[in-house]
């Protein structure tokens, strides 16, 4: 039976091709870095936009479009066919509205990860499995490590595949379960791609030794022995 590390009422963010519905964590996310930017550089493009961003170009002209729209930018033409974008007070304000909110946001996250992760490692001690493994570098992982100074387990390495450098907070770094060396258990902790790590891993742990955060929101595959 896999063992699933319970949320209470998570998000996820990802990015997409169409500009996401007004009042999602994405269209926030992307508003602020937009209204950051401008703020920060008024002759900045929307090509280097779109790439602060991480978004496609079309859709980083949407989102200034609708920013313009919206009152929060002002755009002006300059000479060599070049636009400069300024912020409007409203838009000033709405950048302090959705910095305190993405702060709020990030609380919540550490505090919904550091009470999954203590669930997951109190399952891990009392079931006796004390060489526990984490899936994933960042700062899941790091919230992890910080957790398992209060239960009787010990941290022996983090499994990542892009993994550069040595170690994690004096953790050793290593790119896949081989170098690892023998544990109990693995956490999955990869918040960025937790569904590729986990299909990637799957067949490879046995599911009841494979602990993963609610907040992660994978799909699991069941075996027929889970099943039943």
């Amino acid at each position: 039976m896999i063992t699933r590390i319970k949320s209470v009422g998570t998000q996820r963010l990802s990015n997409n091709s169409i500009i996401p519905p007004q009042g999602s964590d994405t269209e926030a996310r992307i508003t602020l870095g937009l209204l950051n930017a401008v703020g920060e550089n008024a002759r900045v493009s929307q090509r280097s936009l779109a790439g602060e961003l991480g978004i496609a170009l079309g859709l980083t002209n949407a989102y200034l479009k609708r920013c313009v729209r919206k009152g929060l930018v002002k755009v002006a033409h300059v000479p060599a066919n070049r636009y400069t974008y300024y912020l409007t007070p409203k838009g000033f304000s709405e950048k302090s509205r959705l910095t305190a909110s993405y702060l709020k946001r990030s609380f919540d996250f550490y505090r919904e990860a550091r009470a999954q992760c203590d669930a997951a490692l109190a399952i891990s001690a009392g079931r006796d499995w004390r060489r526990l493994g984490l899936l994933g570098a960042g700062e899941l992982a790091e919230i992890a490590m910080l957790c398992a100074l209060q239960h009787e387990v010990e941290i022996i390495g983090v499994i990542d595949e892009k993994a550069a450098g040595e170690s994690v907070l004096n953790v050793p770094l290593v790119q896949t379960t081989s170098e690892l060396g023998p544990f109990d258990v693995l956490l999955l902790t990869d918040s960025t791609h937790p569904q590729r790590t986990y299909d990637r891993i799957s067949d490879a742990v046995p599911s009841e030794r494979l602990l993963i955060p609610d907040l992660l929101q994978v799909t699991r595959t069941l075996s027929a022995g889970d099943a039943s």
